[in-house]
């Protein structure tokens, strides 16, 4: 059993890697998109546009579909009819936020599937699809080099995408840098836990590092969480205690999440005898 797999079976039984970080910030750029997206399929010179009267009122129709497996479908179906359209990317895209608000991994999969179809360098699809697949990296199988191969190469790219200015269409101008900056943020995070799983725990520790930094404004417990599982497998036990405590203290809606860190940090306090240290007066913890 290597390290990672040993610590695995307290994270497998759940999805720890939520992204309610971004509900918030999502929930408003559907607001925005929606507001810009009535524009654009109004006669008027915006781009895209609908070209046709029945192509405007069949893409209003498509998005009255709620639900993420309704909104997939009504786009797919849109596309079906109007296999040209500039507007099937907004509709996948709508339901690719759906499914990331559902926490549906198959969901974002398909979605994103559909959006990078129309547009391969779409950073919001590219650093979705990655989230999704590191935290669901099996410990073996044959496809596993490929799937963090894939990993890699979406968080590049949409890294690289980001840098450049690149942000989906219905980003409003007053959201971008804290748009920019969340996808970052998920995008080191993906990246930290597929090195995490695959035994680069150095690599783990400074993307994971990064994106903690990158989400301040937002703190992460799950970044934190993983963290400190680096941290613990480097035998930096101190730092590992402190980031546990932070995973503890943001993970209150996250009841899955605060167990699993609740856990590790008694296992670390074990492991150093601090729990026996800090009960005898004048004692000073275990030298790390």
């Amino acid at each position: 059993m290597n390290r990672w797999s040993g610590k695995t079976r307290r994270s497998n039984g759940c999805r720890i890697r939520s992204v309610q970080l971004v509900f918030a910030l999502i929930l408003a750029l559907v607001f925005f998109a929606s507001q810009n997206l009535r524009a654009q399929v109004a006669p008027s010179s915006a781009k895209p546009t609908a070209q046709s009267a029945q192509e405007r009122d069949d893409y209003r129709s498509a998005t009255t579909a709620t639900g993420g497996a309704g909104m997939l479908q009504s786009a797919r179906e849109f596309a079906k009819k109007y296999p040209k359209s500039t507007l099937r990317l907004y509709l996948y895209q709508r339901a690719l936020r759906q499914y990331q608000m559902e926490n549906d991994a198959d969901g974002i999969r398909a979605a994103a599937t559909e959006v990078l179809a129309i547009d391969p360098g779409n950073p919001l699809a590219l650093v979705l699809s990655a989230t999704s697949a590191a935290d669901e990296l099996p410990p073996s199988g044959p496809d596993r080099d490929r799937k963090v191969s894939d990993i890699k190469h979406s968080v590049d790219l949409a890294l690289h995408n980001l840098d450049r200015g690149v942000l989906p269409a219905s980003a409003a101008p007053e959201e971008a840098p804290l748009y920019r900056s969340t996808l970052q943020h998920m995008a080191y995070s993906a990246l930290g836990i597929m090195k995490l799983k695959t035994g680069d725990d150095a690599g783990a520790e400074k993307d994971l590092k990064t994106a903690a930094r990158l989400s301040t404004a937002h703190p992460d417990p799950s970044v934190w969480y993983h963290l400190a599982l680096a941290q613990d497998h480097r035998k930096r036990y101190s730092a590992a205690i402190n980031s546990v405590e932070q995973a503890m203290q943001l993970s209150s809606s996250n009841p899955q999440l605060q167990r699993l860190a609740q856990l590790e940090h008694e296992r670390l306090y074990r492991l150093t005898g601090r729990a026996a240290a800090s009960s005898e007066p004048g004692s000073s913890p275990p030298p790390q």
